[in-house]
């Protein structure tokens, strides 16, 4: 592989979320006005939904209790974009540099008025090959989790706490198996790298005595994404559900996680 199909997000003044196919893959803000991101494992042979959410919800906004809309003016200064690029490997992320295959952006004039969040669209045809993703044929939920799928969920993320604390990896490495391989395939990577990747991970925090941060079950946030086929766990502050204790830095190791039910059971896909 010698090219990276990568999202660039960029906000001024702003708070905006990339999303693509119902999933959202980044947000840029004043701290962090730029986002990078590769997207190979998002992204759809054909037809892919490509959306710019300028001043999103929080990300623990539940969908069965909708937020009112914020009515602003615009001040000529604030915009957002999104790109997607195609760089060779090696290369700089940047239009100058790399392919553009397709792009959104959002400029009001100064002293129009828009009510966020601000939503812009688009389906783009994207010239690559990828295989059909398991999280696609995964059942849509309706919105809201119901109790039994935060109890799934709760209990899963207990199962990851316990073995990652006692260092038992092998839990977590089988449980999310379909995720690994299938990154494995879209970014031509032998799956059994990414795995003692991985493990190795796992070892050196469990070596250098990290702790895992206790699971809060009635804190815990089912966030829907791809239209109810994937739920990511996510903490009471929006950030991954597992993730060890802050080190003497404050640095924090986070394990995202986006599950899909099935047959009564949670699958870790993404």
């Amino acid at each position: 592989m010698d090219r990276l199909l990568t999202l660039k997000l960029d906000a001024i003044g702003c708070e905006a979320e990339a999303w693509l196919n119902g999933v959202p893959l980044a947000r840029a803000d004043a701290a962090r006005p730029r986002a990078l991101v590769p997207i190979h494992e998002y992204t759809l042979a054909g037809a892919n939904r490509l959306e710019l959410v300028v001043w999103p919800h929080p990300r623990t906004a539940r969908p069965e209790e909708p937020l009112p809309p914020l009515r602003l003016v615009a001040d000529g200064h604030t915009s957002a974009s999104l790109r997607i690029l195609l760089p060779r490997l090696g290369n700089g992320v940047d239009e100058a540099s790399a392919r553009t295959l397709a792009e959104l952006h959002w400029a009001p004039p100064a002293g129009q008025g828009y009510t966020a969040p601000v939503t812009l669209h688009e389906d783009v045809q994207i010239p690559v090959s990828f295989p059909r993703w398991r999280w696609l044929d995964a059942p849509p939920l309706p919105a809201g989790a119901t109790a039994a799928l935060r109890a799934q969920a709760a209990a899963l993320l207990e199962q990851f706490h316990g073995a990652l604390s006692s260092g038992e990896i092998s839990t977590y490495l089988t449980a999310t198996r379909f995720r690994t391989e299938e990154l494995a395939l879209a970014y031509q990577r032998p799956a059994e790298e990414a795995t003692a990747r991985l493990r190795g991970l796992f070892e050196g925090l469990h070596a250098a005595g990290r702790a895992w941060q206790a699971v809060d079950a009635e804190a815990l946030v089912l966030r829907p994404l791809a239209g109810g086929r994937l739920h990511e766990l996510l903490g009471a502050d929006g950030e991954p559900a597992l993730r060890t204790e802050p080190d003497e830095q404050g640095h924090v190791q986070a394990q995202p996680l986006r599950v899909a039910a099935v047959e009564g059971r949670l699958y870790v896909l993404r």
